[in-house]
């Protein structure tokens, strides 16, 4: 038998173990989730594995964000969803194997996946079918479209139904809205959701007097140099479009390298530093050692702060809130 045909067959046998198993899944770890996860961070009923009374009938047929069609033989009951995890426990489901970026998963989400094995992107590839498959996941969920333009997503609908969202982490109102939906969740998406905008709308309130007209940057740190974190997602989203600062012009343009010779032209009042994992540790001191950084505004105002975890560098309401936790504990102490 030939190394192709041998893949074929197991993409077949996993189809049809994934379709008998739907309904069955990774109930167990779910509801360990759930139990983990605190009403206060999430706006979930801790221990309550209950779904919204609503629930779609099967088969289920739907077209994706990408405008694929995708057929749900039976509810999802094994998550395979890189990238999205964080949405995953919000929901109080946890996922059947959980990204890695090859030295580790996202830690800020350990305290409830910690005995959810994880798998390797390393140098930011996905693991090829057969790793995935090896786990059996009957739902696949891709957080952007470059997934179709790299050929991972016509690879990895042989093994489940699989929906792309165009960009998940850039609208978490409309991402954690449709993960619900196609998870029978949709209730408890919504008490996330709002949830989540009673609590930035009280840090809104607490930071106002200390934020009110001031612009914010954010400087990471790794192995290839100093880079800005945009405003369009992750820390960057929630410091400009959550919290009320002003955007820098700087970080606004088109470049996000930073390099000692343009960091006059920061126009930022508040700097925080990220130094990922620890990969940046040069970069960080060639920076904050420099006589250009020590004359700066922000740093002579003691408005510069090195902050710590990868939740500022992911997307997801439990990430966004730990990085609104962290600057209400800064700024506004």
């Amino acid at each position: 038998m030939t190394k192709k045909t041998s893949l074929a067959l197991m993409l077949t046998t996993t189809m049809l173990v994934a379709g008998l198993a739907a309904g069955c899944g990774n109930h167990a770890n779910s509801e360990a989730v759930a139990q983990k996860v605190d009403s206060s961070t999430t706006g979930n009923v801790a221990g309550s594995t209950k779904s919204s009374s609503d629930q779609p009938a099967y088969p289920r047929v739907l077209k994706d964000e990408m405008g694929n069609e995708v057929t749900l033989p039976a509810a999802p009951a094994k998550i395979f969803a890189p990238n999205l995890e964080d949405t995953l426990v919000a929901l109080g489901v946890a996922p059947v194997v959980q990204w890695s970026s090859g030295s580790r998963p996202k830690m800020y989400l350990q305290d409830q996946l910690k005995d959810v094995p994880s798998i390797a992107f390393t140098g930011g590839l996905p693991p090829e079918p057969e790793a995935v498959m090896a786990h059996e996941p009957d739902l696949i969920l891709l957080h952007n479209a470059n997934h179709i333009e790299s050929g991972v997503y016509d690879k990895y609908k042989m093994i489940a139904p699989t929906y792309v969202f165009k960009q998940a982490n850039a609208d978490l109102d409309s991402s954690v809205r449709v993960i619900g939906d196609l998870l029978g969740k949709s209730a408890e998406a919504e008490k996330a959701l709002q949830t989540y905008k009673e609590h930035v709308e009280a840090a809104k309130k607490e930071l106002a007097p200390h934020i009110q007209g001031k612009k914010a940057a954010i400087i990471r740190f790794n192995g290839r140099g100093m880079f800005f974190i945009k405003y369009d997602f992750f820390s960057g989203y929630v410091l400009n479009n959550e919290l009320g600062f002003l955007p820098s012009q700087v970080v606004s343009g088109g470049d996000i390298h930073l390099s000692l010779e343009s960091l006059p032209d920061l126009d930022a009042d508040y700097i925080f530093l990220i130094n990922d994992a620890g990969t940046g540790d040069a970069f960080e001191k060639e920076l904050t050692e420099s006589p250009v950084w020590k004359s700066m505004q922000a740093v002579k105002n003691g408005r510069t702060f090195k902050v710590e975890g990868d939740h500022w560098l992911s997307g997801g309401l439990i990430a966004h809130r730990k990085v609104i936790d962290d600057v209400k504990g800064l700024i506004a102490k």
